[in-house]
């Protein structure tokens, strides 16, 4: 057994554990995938351990070795791309999970079966492309397909022309391989993660240093055999991706916490906090712009008796679907938020008049008049409305929210008279 490897086996073991653990909590859907992969970086390093075992088991653990992390590198791509659950992007995923490990273990355990190699490095280059190609013709296309593609291509050109030059043409081949797979891996996590963070640099930079290290070191044998580089230094990269990917995890459940600081956990609007921010900065763009600035408070009607007969499931879906329907109507520089149980604020900001902000009032109280279905259910529920415009009803956020809502309950009596009226004739 070569116990030189148990090291860096158990530090990417212990790695993949803290990563697992990080991913349980997170809600990436890339993190399983992830998980995976670095599950079969830690079968490369345990194979390896196996490497100088005697006749054929050596030679097994070694073919295995490679192919895990070949597995783990087109895992770590696929998890990137966002059209994954289409059934292409699944023939896609096994044509290159299939081709490389043909390709690795006939290089590792035959590298002079000059036939079978030539086949399996077409093979390479083609299948990916036959897949690209039959999905063109259905009228799908994507910029990370035909990165896969061309890499594919090119890859398979080059294994033609150096996997039977001289004595290290089949360790060249092997390292374009791995070459191409991590190389993959780089610009697959740039396109998904193209963000100024820490997790998505380190994780880039350490693919593309993971990637690197199958043209340095050839080269290094080549002209520097004196040189010599221990394999923790080639192993690093493989840490720093690690570390970049816990950091992603991370960033993400930090910004998934600050947006529920910030939003409504059932509809995904802003919630009162934001709303007050927003209404803050509004009034002090209108007040530098000499501008206009109007609120729009939205009370639902009869939701208590939704949530009475049709339950409380149906009265958050409603609440969903109204939210969605106010976000329609408004301009996206305008903000909706949900500040209640069945309460909404609108802000409406320059260029608005009162006359734009009660034809926008209007519209949305005839809007929730129509039924609304939500899972089988015909859900009728009416609202009422208060607008208030700075600097006409009030100057502050505080005295605007007031003049808002005396205006919602004056409309809420007004709309009570008409039904009694109605009722009595």
């Amino acid at each position: 057994m070569d116990w030189t490897t148990l090291p860096d086996l158990c530090a990417v073991a212990l790695l993949t554990c803290a990563f697992g653990s990080v991913a349980r909590r997170g809600l990436m859907r890339e993190a399983r995938l992830w998980l995976i992969g670095w599950l079969a970086i830690v079968l490369h390093f345990a194979a390896f351990l196996f490497d100088g075992a005697p006749r054929a088991w050596g030679g097994l653990a070694s073919t295995i070795g490679l192919d895990a992390l070949g597995w783990g590198g087109v895992l770590f791509m696929w998890a990137c791309v966002p059209y994954r659950r289409r059934r292409s992007s699944r023939w896609m995923l096994v044509a290159l999970l299939a081709t490389n490990t043909l390709y690795i273990s006939l290089v590792s355990t035959v590298p002079r079966l000059g036939w079978a190699l030539t086949t399996a490095a077409v093979l390479l280059g083609a299948a990916p492309m036959a897949v690209g190609f039959a999905t063109l013709r259905r009228g799908f296309s994507h910029p990370l397909r035909w990165v896969m593609v061309v890499l594919s291509a090119g890859l398979m050109v080059f294994l033609l022309a150096v996997q039977q030059r001289g004595p290290n043409g089949a360790d060249l081949a092997l390292d374009g391989v791995i070459f191409t797979i991590y190389f993959g891996c780089c610009i697959h996590f740039w396109y998904a993660f193209r963000r100024a963070t820490a997790g998505s640099f380190v994780t880039i930079a350490g693919f593309l240093a993971w990637a690197a290290v199958f043209v340095v070191s050839p080269v290094m044998d080549a002209y520097f055999p004196g040189v010599h580089v221990d394999n923790e230094v080639w192993n690093l990269p493989k840490y720093v991706v690690a570390v970049g990917m816990i950091l992603l995890l991370l960033e993400q459940q930090v910004e998934h916490n600050r947006h529920l600081a910030l939003h409504d956990e059932l509809t995904g609007l802003p919630n009162r906090r934001l709303f007050h921010d927003r209404i803050a900065g509004a009034l002090e763009r209108a007040r530098r712009n000499g501008t206009r600035t109007a609120l729009l408070l939205i009370d639902l009607d009869r939701f208590k008796d939704v949530n009475d007969t049709v339950g409380h499931h149906i009265g958050d879906l409603l609440l969903q679907r109204v939210g969605n329907l106010f976000l329609s109507r408004v301009r996206r520089s305008d903000t909706v938020a949900r500040t209640g149980g069945d309460e909404f604020c609108i802000i409406l900001e320059d260029p608005t008049s009162r006359t734009d902000a009660e034809g926008v009032g209007q519209a949305l109280i005839r809007m929730l008049e129509e039924p609304i279905e939500v899972e089988n259910h015909s859900v009728a529920v009416g609202a009422s409305v208060g607008i208030a415009i700075y600097p006409d009803d009030a100057e502050t956020a505080e005295t605007l929210r007031i003049a808002a809502d005396r205006s919602m309950y004056a409309d809420k009596n007004t709309s009570r008279g008409r039904l009694a009226e109605h009722a009595t004739d």
